[in-house]
This record gives structure tokens, C-alpha cells and sequence, in this order.
């Protein structure tokens, strides 16, 4: 099975969230999936199999209990091929980034025009007047 028809799942991919928080037994496991989706027992232990065939997790034999956990190799492959499309969403962010910058100079401009002030001065412009210099040379 291809790593997105395991991951296309919503029970797979809740299943890996409640793993990524650390190992978990199959009941701990069946027990939130089965109140959150409302499937049987046996369901949920289907989808584990399925997690498990696909290399997603590790099951380990503690006593008569099946501890669970992820695996990081399939998510490894799954980063290395979305890695390709980082492009479309990374300069957006830049973009967003820049905008933040923006608005907090506007709001400190405004604040600073209703207080009756000049610009209020930036760290970086302290610390220059602090050592004798001045911002306005």
C-alpha cells in the first residue's frame, strides 16, 4: 500500500498523532479511536495492522500487552517527497513574515503620533544614542 493511501485515512493519521505523543498500548489506542470514530474493536485493530504493514509503526510484546509506536522511516519519505513542493508554500511565508513587520511599525508609528511623539525610537537606535552617538547624524 502507498504511504498516501495509508495516511489518506482519518483513523490511520490520528492513530500516528496519539503515537507521535509517545509509545501506547492497542487499548489505549482502541480506547480514543473508538470514541472519537465510533468503530469496533476490531476495526480499530485493522487499521493498526494496516499501520503496521505499511511500516508506520512498530509493535513490541510487553507481557500480554502490544505496545505501539511510530516508525520514522515511511514519514522520512513522505517529507523527502513533499520536499519538492516546500516551494509553493515557504515564500509565501516570507511574504507573511514581512507583513507582520509592517503592521507592528505601523502600530508603533500610530501609537507613537497619539502619545504626541516622534517615532519612538527601536532598540538598535538606543543603543547607538546610549553610546554618544544619535540616531538623527
Amino acid at each position: 500500500m502507498h504511504a498516501f493511501d495509508v495516511l489518506g485515512d482519518p483513523v490511520r493519521r490520528r492513530i500516528l498523532e496519539l503515537l507521535a505523543e509517545g509509545e501506547q498500548t492497542s487499548g489505549a489506542v482502541c480506547s480514543v479511536i473508538q470514541q472519537e470514530f465510533g468503530i469496533t474493536q476490531p476495526a480499530v485493530s485493522q487499521h493498526l495492522k494496516v499501520l503496521r504493514d505499511a511500516g508506520f509503526t512498530t509493535v513490541r510484546p510487553d507481557g500480554a500487552r502490544r505496545l505501539y509506536s511510530v516508525s520514522a522511516e515511511p514519514l522520512r519519505d513522505v517529507d523527502a517527497w513533499l520536499d519538492r513542493f516546500r516551494q509553493f508554500w515557504t515564500p509565501p511565508l516570507a511574504a507573511l513574515a514581512t507583513e507582520l513587520a509592517r503592521g507592528k511599525r505601523e502600530r508603533r508609528l500610530r501609537d507613537a503620533a497619539a502619545a504626541g511623539t516622534s517615532e519612538p525610537q527601536r532598540p538598535e537606535d538606543e543603543q547607538n544614542t546610549s553610546q554618544g552617538g544619535s540616531s538623527n547624524d
